[in-house]
């Protein structure tokens, strides 16, 4: 059920704003105040939520594209140590197999002896271009991959490049799951005009496959500021951006001029001190109400 066209209704029915005239001798125009009173009650049945201005974090990012790639080092193709005839073959695509397992038996073309080919590592096997009968020559026999440690590759295009460092924080978001780790290595990109940051990722449980698209946030520089808000508590109101502040029950629309932001947080550089009380959730919900108050007032 969605709650917000009830609530929403609620509010214009019931939120009481208050407006009042300025008027001068010379002048017909009218002022309002940007203000509107709420019970309690009603607030809390609306989930309006206030939160205290204080002191913050600012963190600064940069948003980077890439993949998820195969771990070089965990990735092992299979050859014949001596020419000969495959005689079986005792893995398919898709097999999970441990180090040591036999996965084929070769006849060697010069002692026509039989010999066992074992696996190198513990994987998963995602190629396989042998079977019984064939001569297996120099190629390739089968190809295990160890999906258990993967790699997370971004772009990182020259206008970036001097603001990203090996060991900055980064979160990863690829297939609707965000892994926190550190970028490992910013290697070249070789033959492209960028350089690559390489993130590694723990996938014994996350379970990525290589190839899959991702999108990352490297953390490279933070700021402790004096006053900080909720960024989704900023609204516009008149040309300005600012907040409600609550003041027992009433909401003030509160121009504020703003500094630094990041996803969650945004710097108050003037317009309400450290302690005030602000509207930090459904602040919407009040701007609607004026000025909705303030076309009937204009009708």
């Amino acid at each position: 059920m969605n709650k917000y066209p009830l609530t929403l209704l609620l509010l214009m029915s019931i939120i009481l704003p208050v407006q009042t005239s300025l008027a001068d001798e010379d002048h017909d125009e009218e002022e309002y105040e940007e203000i509107s009173r709420i019970n309690d009650n009603l607030a809390a049945e609306v989930d309006i939520v206030t939160t205290i201005a204080s002191p913050g974090t600012i963190n600064q990012t940069v948003t980077v594209y890439g993949k998820i790639t195969q771990a070089p080092e965990h990735l092992n193709v299979i050859q014949a140590r001596f020419p000969g005839v495959i005689q079986s073959v005792k893995a398919s695509i898709g097999d999970i197999v441990k180090k040591g397992d036999r996965l084929i038996t070769i006849e060697s073309n010069e002692s026509l002896k039989t010999y066992s080919v074992r696996a190198p590592i513990s994987g998963v096997i995602v190629q396989r271009q042998a079977n019984p009968g064939e001569l297996t020559q120099e190629r390739q026999l089968l190809t295990i991959a160890n999906l258990d440690t993967v790699w997370a590759e971004f772009r990182i295009y020259p206008e970036k490049q001097s603001k990203v460092s090996s060991g900055d924080s980064v979160k990863v978001v690829t297939n609707k799951q965000q892994i926190h780790s550190n970028v490992a290595h910013l290697v070249p990109a070789l033959n492209n005009p960028y350089m690559l940051a390489r993130v590694k990722i723990d996938n014994t449980k996350l379970k990525l496959s290589p190839g899959q698209l991702a999108k990352a946030k490297i953390y490279t520089d933070k700021f402790d500021v004096g006053i900080t808000v909720k960024k989704e508590a900023i609204q516009e109101l008149g040309g300005r951006l600012g907040v409600f502040v609550k003041e027992d029950e009433s909401y003030e629309f509160t121009p504020l001029n703003l500094g630094k932001s990041d996803d969650n947080l945004i710097e108050v550089i003037s317009g309400i001190k450290k302690g005030t009380e602000y509207v930090s959730k459904n602040s919407y919900l009040i701007k609607a109400d004026i000025l909705k108050s303030e076309a009937e007032d204009h009708d």
